[in-house]
């Protein structure tokens, strides 16, 4: 297989080493901080979310509880089972202690104050704020991602372009460790540069869409090991991923997404055929009825068929 510095080189990237994406929260200067997500599509900012870790991540250990209580009445979906409550399952690996694994826990800012608590973290959006400009909007209810202990699922590498495709910048994603994170439970892996590609085309895996290995193996990205409450940054074209988790303890974090308060979604996916028939709506998609929580600025009202918002 062609190394690693060959496979970025002849996609016009380079080998980024994990030190010039990464920033502390207690000395964060925001313009730099900026300046490197422009440059690289992801950031690294150590403790950013510790202040807000240990209660955020007893909602989850909550909502996965009651969601496991709810298993004998998961419903079959296109993704996998989904419970009453909408936590999703995917098929477990052999040798797992049930036929179903938790992916993806129904934990929103509906449901978790602490949640909405932590997206709406002052120098959180002052860092959003200096990369998507005055007018910043929340981009769903936030995302709780949970690999189960011993052998809990892979994310493959993807763009999460390939689930909510944007008509303009597109989502900043926040990925926030809940507990101290490295090779062992599930590091999160980013490709820096890899934002300038465009969006590229996606198959269907285990878990959901990604990229084939051939093409962007592991050792093309940059494992971003770390301690609960670092974070991750990154742009909604950014390849990123992350391995099972073999250890004896869950692997949860959270994830805040912001937006352009006039930016929306034009084609959304979950496998490669709904994707492929969602795209023939895009040209038609609107911002109405997309609005997100405004975490910064101010909205001016716009004509409902028009797209400015």
């Amino acid at each position: 297989m062609q190394d690693a510095a060959g496979l970025l080189e002849q996609r016009g990237l380079r080998c980024v080493e994990l030190e010039e994406i990464e920033f502390h929260a207690d000395t964060l200067d925001v313009s730099a901080a900026a300046q490197a997500y422009e440059t690289h599509g992801a950031l690294v900012v150590r403790g950013l979310m510790s202040a807000h870790v240990a209660a955020v991540t007893r909602d989850i250990e909550a909502k996965v509880q009651e969601s496991l209580g709810l298993l004998d009445q998961a419903q079959l979906v296109a993704e996998g089972w989904r419970t009453p409550n909408g936590t999703l399952f995917i098929p477990a690996p052999d040798g797992f202690s049930r036929d179903k694994q938790v992916m993806v826990v129904a934990l929103r800012y509906q449901e978790s104050a602490a949640l909405l608590q932590s997206a709406l973290h002052s120098r959180t959006l002052d860092l959003a704020e200096a990369i998507l400009g005055p007018n910043v909007e929340l981009f769903g209810g936030g995302q709780v991602l949970y690999k189960e202990p011993v052998g809990g699922h892979a994310k493959h590498l993807h763009q999460d372009s390939a689930y909510f495709e944007h008509r303009y910048q597109g989502p900043l994603a926040l990925l926030a460790y809940c507990v101290d994170t490295n090779l062992d439970n599930g590091a999160l892996y980013v490709i820096p540069g890899s934002h300038t590609l465009g969006h590229l085309e996606h198959v269907d895996t285990t878990s959901h869409l990604g990229l084939t290995q051939e093409e962007w193996p592991w050792a093309a990205g940059v494992a971003v090991t770390g301690s609960a409450g670092d974070v991750v940054l990154f742009n909604v074209r950014t390849i990123h991923g992350s391995q099972s988790n073999f250890s004896k303890a869950p692997r949860p974090v959270f994830i805040h997404r912001y937006r352009r308060a006039d930016d929306y979604v034009v084609v959304r996916g979950t496998t490669a055929a709904n994707r492929t028939e969602a795209q023939a709506g895009a040209a038609t998609a609107r911002k109405e009825g997309q609005e997100g929580l405004l975490v910064r600025g101010y909205r001016e009202w716009h004509p409902p068929d028009s797209d400015v918002t």
